[in-house]
C-alpha cells in the first residue's frame, strides 16, 4: 500500500489511494457489488463495495476524478450483473453468437454514465471529503442517476443497487421499507448503510460495527407476515419449453400438449384463472388477418376454432390469460401483409370468447424491435427474437375488470422491472399478471427477473402471479413472500388461491416522485451539515 492510503487517525489502512490503483480499485468494488444480485445474493459484500466505492469517490482530487471512478465501478456492476445477456445470443442464427459477450460490456459502457454521474455530482456537491455530509449528499445522487436509468432512451432498469436489500424468498429483507420510499431511494439506502460499516470499521468503532450489523441481519431475515388470501383460484403453468425450441414449428402441438395438460381442472366447474407464460402459445387468436397467417401457425387454421381448444383445455368457469403474438395488418407495395406485431396477453372466458386483450408497452431494443433499422440492418444487426418486422409498444398500464375473477394488472416479461410503472394510476388492480419467457437468459437472468418481480409486489403492495416458459414461475405475495414456486426448468403447475392485496401503499400513491423527494431531503441534510461544517 501508498503511504497516502486511505486511513482512520490510528493508522487503520482500508484502501490504496493512488490514482491509479484506485481506479482499479473502483473497477474491481463494482464487480464485488453485483454479487448482491441473483443468484449470488451476496448481500454484505455488496453493501460493503458499495460504502467503500463512496469513500474513494469522496477522496478522489475533484468531481472529474470522481465521475472517472463512478464511470469504472459501472463498467465493472453492470458487465457481471448484465452477463446473462450473452446466453440469449445462442439462440439465434442471425449474428454470430460471439457477440453477446461484446453486447454486455458495449451496454456497461452506456450504463456506467449513470454511476458517473452520481460519483461526479456528489463530489462537486460535497466537496469538503469524506463525513457524513458527503454520505447523504451521495445517497440523494446515487438515487436520482437510478431514476434517471429508468427512462432516458427508453431506460434499463434492471437491477437497481437495493435488489440487494431483498431477503430470500420467504423474507422481504429490508425492501419492506420500499413501500415508503421506492425502489430508487431504497437503492440511495443501500449506499448510505454500506457507508455507514466502512465508516465505523474506519473509525475502529468495533462494538458499534458489531450491533450495526447484527441489526442488518435481523432486518434481512425478519419473519413474513401472516398469508392473507382471497377465495378465487388460481392455476400458475410453467411447460419447460426449451428456447431453442419456443418457434421450431414441429413442437407447436407439444407444447400445447404441455399447457393443457397442466391446466386440467381438478375441481371440475370451479371458478378460477389459468395463466400460462409468454411464447409458450403460437396460435394467432384475433381474426382478420390474411388466411395464409393462420395456416402457418394457428390450430386449424382457424382463431375461432384455436381458441374453442383452448378453452376446452381450462374447463367450465375459468378465465384464461394466455401469452399471445398479436399482428398490425395493412398494404405496403400492393400487397396486405403483416406491418408489425403486438407482444401480448390475450385473456379468454370459458366459451373462447376474448374478453381482454393487453400490449406490451415496454419493448427490448435489439430483442423486439431493431432501432435505427435503416442503418444497422445492412450492416448484418438483427433483432434477437425471430421474424423480419418489428413489435410494436402498446399504451401502457392498464387494469382489467373481469368481474368475479378481479381486477388485474399485466405486465409482459421485461416490463415488470419498470418501478412505478406496472399499474394504471387511480384504478388499483387486485393482482398482477406477469408472463415472461425467460429461457434466453442462463442461469443468471431469471433469479434476477424473478427478484424484481417480488420488489414491485412490496413496492405497490399487491400479489404478483408469474408463469414463465422454463421458469421461475411462482406466486408472490403483497409483502415481496414467495408463497410457492416452480423452479427452473421444471414443468409443472402451481395451484392454490390468489393472495390478498395490501392496503394502497405510500408509494402506489405518489409513484417516484416520492423516491425524488428522499434524494431531495438527503440532498438538502448533506448540504446543511456541509455548511455548518464550514462555519
Amino acid at each position: 500500500m501508498a503511504a497516502s492510503a486511505l486511513r482512520a487517525d490510528g493508522g487503520f489502512v482500508l484502501l490504496d489511494s493512488q490514482p491509479r490503483r484506485t481506479r482499479w480499485w473502483a473497477l474491481g468494488l463494482g464487480v464485488l457489488a453485483a454479487t448482491g444480485f441473483q443468484p449470488f445474493g451476496l448481500w454484505p459484500l455488496a453493501l460493503l463495495a458499495g460504502g467503500l466505492f463512496a469513500l474513494i469517490a469522496a477522496r478522489s482530487g475533484g468531481w472529474r476524478e470522481a465521475a472517472l471512478l463512478g464511470w469504472l465501478f459501472g463498467m465493472g456492476h453492470f458487465t457481471l450483473g448484465n452477463s446473462w445477456i450473452a446466453t440469449a445470443f445462442t439462440y439465434q442464427a442471425e449474428m454470430p453468437a460471439v457477440l453477446g459477450w461484446l453486447a454486455v460490456p458495449v451496454l456497461s459502457v452506456y450504463l456506467a454514465i449513470y454511476p458517473a454521474l452520481a460519483a461526479g455530482a456528489a463530489r462537486a456537491l460535497g466537496r469538503a471529503g469524506p463525513g457524513w455530509a458527503f454520505a447523504l449528499i451521495f445517497a440523494g445522487c446515487w438515487i436520482v442517476a437510478e431514476w434517471l436509468r429508468s427512462w432516458v432512451f427508453t431506460g434499463y432498469a434492471w437491477n437497481p443497487f437495493a435488489m440487494v436489500l431483498l431477503g430470500p424468498f420467504e423474507r422481504p429483507g429490508l425492501a419492506l421499507l420500499a413501500p415508503f420510499m421506492g425502489t430508487y431511494a431504497l437503492s440511495g439506502l443501500a449506499m448510505l448503510l454500506g457507508w455507514v460499516l466502512v465508516a465505523l470499521a474506519r473509525a475502529r468503532k468495533w462494538g458499534l460495527l458489531a450491533g450495526g450489523a447484527a441489526l442488518l441481519v435481523a432486518g434481512m431475515y425478519l419473519p413474513q407476515p401472516a398469508l392473507r388470501e382471497t377465495d378465487l383460484a388460481l392455476t400458475v403453468v410453467q411447460p419447460d419449453i426449451a428456447q431453442d425450441r419456443v418457434h421450431e414449428p414441429a413442437f407447436y402441438e407439444d407444447h400445447f400438449r404441455r399447457l393443457a395438460s397442466n391446466s386440467l381442472p381438478k375441481t371440475p366447474g370451479e371458478r378460477r384463472i389459468v395463466l400460462w407464460p409468454e411464447s409458450g402459445m403460437v396460435d394467432y387468436l384475433q381474426e382478420g388477418y390474411p388466411q395464409r397467417y393462420y395456416d402457418s401457425t394457428t390450430a386449424f387454421g382457424s382463431p375461432v376454432l384455436a381458441r374453442r381448444r383452448l378453452a376446452g383445455a381450462i374447463g367450465r368457469n375459468a378465465l384464461l390469460m394466455t401469452g399471445a403474438v398479436d399482428l398490425e395488418i395493412g398494404e405496403e407495395d400492393g400487397l396486405i401483409r403483416a406491418l408489425g406485431a403486438r407482444n401480448a396477453v390475450t385473456v379468454l372466458d370459458d366459451k373462447g370468447d376474448i374478453v381482454g386483450s393487453y400490449a406490451k408497452a415496454h419493448l427490448v431494443p435489439f430483442g423486439e424491435y431493431l432501432p435505427l433499422r435503416w442503418l444497422l440492418e445492412p450492416l448484418g444487426l438483427s433483432r434477437l427474437v425471430p421474424g423480419a418486422i418489428d413489435f410494436w409498444p402498446g399504451p401502457g398500464p392498464r387494469t382489467f375488470d373481469f368481474g368475479a375473477y378481479g381486477k388485474a394488472a399485466i405486465q409482459i416479461c421485461y416490463e415488470i422491472v419498470f418501478s412505478g410503472e406496472v399499474v394504471e394510476q387511480g384504478t388499483r388492480p387486485d393482482y398482477i399478471f406477469n408472463d415472461s419467457t425467460d429461457g434466453w437468459f442462463g442461469a443468471f437472468g431469471p433469479p434476477q427477473h424473478f427478484a424484481q418481480a417480488r420488489m414491485r409486489a412490496i413496492e405497490e403492495g399487491l400479489p404478483v402471479l408469474r408463469s414463465t416458459t422454463t421458469g421461475i414461475s411462482g406466486v408472490i405475495d403483497a409483502h415481496g413472500v414467495v408463497r410457492q414456486h416452480l423452479g427452473m426448468r421444471v414443468e409443472g403447475r402451481i395451484d392454490g388461491k390468489v393472495p390478498a392485496a395490501a392496503a394502497p401503499t405510500l408509494f402506489s400513491r405518489f409513484g417516484n416522485g416520492l423516491g425524488l423527494a428522499w434524494a431531495g431531503l438527503a440532498l438538502l441534510a448533506g448540504l446543511i451539515a456541509l455548511r455548518r461544517r464550514a462555519g
